[in-house]
């Protein structure tokens, strides 16, 4: 167990708003491995959507605060690819021209893991004794994929979930089509790159969409919805929350 592991979960604006069983998930799981989880609660949005649309001014502001709150955090998990690449990635970006916020932001996107990666690399669990049943497929998101380099820690989890039969997406590594703003500027491409991964997942016969963003499963999902399917999306947190070992209180 990882009693002497503390971590900040870092929710994240869709998870707060929309979605909290993600981060119920999230302490759930990382509980159950012994590390002892706070939520800062003054934490806000990471900046990202301004940093994206070119407003580096606004961001800047919400990104100090968030490098206030987490100063003392010994880790921060983050339950989304896209805002774990804010913090660890784009932070150090943001600030290049402020010699010490930028040595702030390198200093915080250390300690800074997206939520699977946390739990393969730092906890060395691949493992967390989740049980589910059905088909599952794997939708791996844009950030989480080519900004941090996790690839494998979320399919080495779903490997170890007992009573699922796994099948892979022919197209799991291409975009969703949602990368936030671009939905909205360039709708009709993202219609298209979505209607694309729509076909690739009814072709997985798959009862359930599994990705590590909240943002791709929500573009995901309401299609999905629309189109009246009967696949439905789930966050990775959730599904490990499932299974023996939630129900023993572990």
């Amino acid at each position: 167990m990882n009693e002497d592991i503390k971590a900040s979960l870092f929710v994240t604006c869709l998870v707060d708003q929309f979605y909290p069983q993600v981060g119920e998930s999230v302490v759930s799981v990382l509980r159950r491995q012994g590390v002892r989880v706070d939520f800062p609660i003054d934490q806000t949005c990471c900046g990202q959507p301004a940093f994206n649309s070119g407003y580096h001014t606004e961001a800047k502001k919400i990104a100090r605060q968030v490098l206030k709150l987490l100063a003392n955090s010994e880790y921060v998990v983050v339950p989304s690819g896209s805002c774990a690449t804010m913090l660890r990635v784009f932070y150090p970006e943001l600030f290049e021209d402020e010699p010490e916020m930028a040595e702030a932001a390198r200093e915080l996107s250390r300690r800074v893991y997206e939520f699977s990666e946390f739990v393969v690399k730092v906890l060395g669990v691949t493992n967390v004794g989740a049980e589910a049943s059905g088909r599952v497929t794997y939708h791996a998101a844009c950030h989480l994929l080519r900004e941090l380099g996790v690839n494998r820690e979320p399919l080495e989890l779903l490997e170890n979930v007992d009573g699922i039969e796994f099948a892979p997406l022919r197209g799991n590594v291409a975009c969703c089509g949602f990368g936030g703003t671009f939905a909205v500027k360039m709708a009709s491409i993202s219609e298209a790159m979505l209607e694309e991964k729509l076909s690739e997942i009814e072709d997985t016969g798959a009862d359930t969409v599994v990705a590590c963003d909240m943002s791709c499963l929500m573009h995901i999902g309401g299609a999905l919805s629309r189109r009246r399917a009967s696949a439905r999306t789930m966050h990775l947190a959730e599904l490990l929350a499932n299974g023996k070992a939630a129900a023993d209180g572990r």
